[in-house]
């Protein structure tokens, strides 16, 4: 199980959709990576170009930037999806209280909790 399914686990959960992005090393994660430590995360947009079918679910305006501002100065507390943060906040919240009770999904080890891992999208 990568890090990536405990987040899709959580959005299932909560009737949220998502979509996989690649992780193409080109962000802050790749040095972790290679240094042989586990990375996942979440990706809310960036330079890349909205589909008909991402407006149709996620909203905006198909053929824009997912975010306009992505590394430019309107970057911005202004710019800030408040139901993205709240869901994504949540999302690791999650992630993050699973790992804290094991790791054993992601590195085959237990953590100090020793608990079992939360497998099931309806937790």
């Amino acid at each position: 199980m990568d890090i990536e399914d405990t987040f899709e686990a959580y959005y299932e959960s909560v009737g949220e959709p998502y979509q996989d992005t690649p992780f193409s090393g080109r962000s802050d994660y790749q040095a972790f990576i290679n240094s042989g430590i586990p990375a996942g995360g979440l990706f809310t947009g960036a330079e890349g170009i909205k589909t008909a079918e991402e407006a149709e679910i996620y909203g905006g305006t198909a053929g824009d930037q997912y975010d306009p501002c992505y590394h430019l100065a309107c970057d911005t507390f202004d710019n800030i999806s408040l139901k993205a943060l709240d869901v994504n906040s949540d999302a690791v919240a999650y992630a993050t209280l699973n790992y804290a009770m094991s790791t054993e999904l992601i590195n085959g080890g237990k953590s100090k909790g020793n608990f079992k891992p939360d497998t099931s999208p309806e937790s």
